[in-house]
């Protein structure tokens, strides 16, 4: 082992928006201090309660990812790990995400987008 992973990065056009969005889907804390990183107009950090932090990166003239259009490609996208499926959908369609594929019913993941267009799964615990 040569590294240790310390956060996941995501681009975005709102920093502030796009934390506050995996805040209430994850819990913890947005913009907790650390040592690490420096806050500011571009930057945000969500430290989980299970420690681990993503952050949140503005760009200028963000373009999302438009999946699963290869011209626009997502790059990367997060596993959230729920109980209940049709409950966790319902609550992140609230806070903003919208559904990319709802599946045939059968499976035990859906795929959706955050607000700045990065893809995500839900899946059954």
């Amino acid at each position: 082992m040569i590294a240790k992973l310390q956060c996941v990065v995501l681009d975005c056009a709102d920093v502030v928006g796009l934390s506050g969005f995996y805040q209430s889907l994850l819990g913890g804390v947005v913009n907790q201090p650390d040592p690490r990183w420096s806050l500011g107009k571009g930057w945000a950090t969500l430290h989980t309660d299970g420690g681990f932090v993503l952050a949140f990166q503005w760009v200028d003239d963000y373009q999302p990812p438009q999946w699963p259009d290869s011209a626009h490609p997502q790059q990367f996208h997060l596993d959230l790990e729920v109980k209940d499926l049709e409950q966790a959908q319902e609550d992140v369609l609230e806070r903003g995400a919208a559904l990319l594929d709802a599946g045939d019913g059968q499976r035990s993941w859906r795929i959706f987008a955050d607000p700045a267009g990065h893809p995500f799964c839900l899946v059954r615990h």
